[in-house]
């Protein structure tokens, strides 16, 4: 990875236009206010820490919402890793949601800083992170499907409810919770969600539930009874069952088979 420059926590006041280096092949901009994006013309406005990996393919400009636009940038050039890049299959000029956008940012800092340095192992370090980086980006946003891919005006609510809901995977999540957390009817906002997101709102609460027992799962030594429990499962056996329905393999085999 060739990284033409970058900048981490930068701040642009109102009126300032955003958009990718010509002479670069990629940019990758982790927007942490709320912003005003055009692609191919079509205006969205965006939530903070929407994150975009600009190709040049179309045409994004992106621009404060508020009174200043703070994000962080990388401006890069693949060079002899464009097979990895084929091989993430990256969402491409589009508007990309994550629930926990920490670790990416972490990742840009130390981009950011690294890149500043004059150490021996400079160009090492910055090819390692850009690899990390750029998997960690291409698995969350495949296993989560946090791409936007519409213009409906509630869909800035929507991306703030699906977070939340994989935030929060122990509360008690349903269909009349969720329809009042953006103010919309119960119909209305099922079929909204399924549109948006292209899943049932009770089916991606099971799979926000599913992903923070997997994450348990490789990362305690939790029995699979507290598992249940962190997950938001009064029944161990429910629990169970739903696990190795979307997973293939009982919770206990998910764990022998790390």
């Amino acid at each position: 990875m060739d990284i033409r420059c970058t900048g981490w926590n930068s701040i642009y006041k109102i009126g300032t236009v955003l958009k990718k280096q010509s002479d670069c092949e990629y940019m990758l901009l982790l927007i942490r206010s709320r912003s005003c994006v055009f692609i191919d013309g079509a205006e969205m406005h965006l939530p903070a820490n929407t994150l975009i990996l600009c190709s040049g393919r179309r045409e994004v400009e992106c621009s404060a919402d508020e009174c200043a636009i703070m994000c962080d940038w990388i401006c890069f050039d693949a060079g002899d890793e464009q097979e990895l890049m084929e091989s993430l299959e990256p969402v491409f000029d589009s508007p990309v949601r994550f629930a926990d956008t920490e670790f990416i940012c972490g990742l840009m800092r130390n981009i950011s800083e690294e890149y500043y340095t004059l150490g021996a192992r400079r160009l090492k370090m910055l090819d390692s992170l850009m690899r990390i980086l750029l998997i960690k980006i291409s698995d969350v946003a495949v296993r989560r499907d946090m791409s936007v891919q519409t213009t409906e005006p509630h869909y800035g609510l929507l991306i703030e409810l699906r977070e939340k809901i994989y935030r929060n995977p122990q509360m008690k999540w349903n269909v009349d919770t969720m329809a009042a957390y953006v103010n919309m009817s119960r119909s209305y906002f099922q079929h909204l969600y399924r549109e948006t997101f292209g899943v049932s709102c009770i089916a991606d609460v099971i799979s926000g539930k599913i992903e923070k027992a997997k994450e348990i799962l490789s990362e305690t030594g939790c029995t699979v009874s507290q598992v249940a429990a962190m997950c938001g499962y009064d029944n161990e056996e429910h629990f169970m069952r739903q696990f190795k329905k979307n997973v293939g393999v009982t919770p206990t085999k998910y764990r022998k088979q790390l």
